[in-house]
């Protein structure tokens, strides 16, 4: 092999594994990575009613921002909407602007549990930084066994009856016509 062909290659390889790393861990990966990750969100789907669990447990202990402690027994009898997320993971990111529009839609209709383990400022400054304003709570012991991910985002549906109706791991369309649709269902049952 000549050497002009050979050090075309290893420049080659070197932008190629430039390039890589800047997809990876830089901002602008970050960025690239949440857009691919909008694009590729789709509606959720919820569980089939006979495939449907009631939640074992309600001892679930939250705080919010303001450092006020709830339970999830707190909201026993409610619709519930627990989403667990991160700052740092894109699919979460990629997922926020949806949830956004479906929280100022059914705020009052709905319970909203954003659950993080970031720190409520860091929490705080990133949902500042891109104009939302979602309730953010940390867990202050170990939710139900329903919900166990080890993966985020993880977003679950419970319905008045308690029976986990939803349960979707990664980045979903919150705010699609089909969703609100099974909402609005689910609030005019008893």
């Amino acid at each position: 092999m000549n050497w002009k062909v050979q050090k075309k290659s290893t420049l080659q390889n070197i932008a190629l594994i430039a390039f890589l790393a800047l997809l990876l861990f830089s901002p602008l990966g970050t960025i690239v990575k949440v857009q691919l990750n909008r694009i590729f969100a789709f509606s959720p789907t919820t569980i089939t009613a006979t495939d449907q669990k009631k939640l074992s447990n309600y001892q679930w202990k939250l705080i919010d921002a303001d450092g006020k402690n709830v339970s999830l027994e707190d909201f026993k009898g409610k619709i519930i909407f627990i989403n667990f997320w991160a700052t740092w993971c894109p699919p979460c990111i990629a997922e926020m602007p949806s949830m956004q529009k479906l929280y100022a839609d059914y705020q009052d209709k709905i319970v909203f549990l954003f659950v993080t383990t970031d720190s409520f400022e860091k929490a705080n400054t990133f949902l500042i930084k891109e104009s939302l304003n979602l309730p953010v709570y940390q867990s202050l012991s170990d939710p139900p066994s329903e919900m166990d991910s080890s993966t985020i985002p993880a977003t679950y549906l419970i319905d008045k009856q308690n029976n986990l109706v939803l349960a979707k791991i990664g980045a979903a369309n919150w705010n699609s016509d089909s969703f609100r649709k099974k909402l609005d269902s689910l609030l005019k049952k008893n």
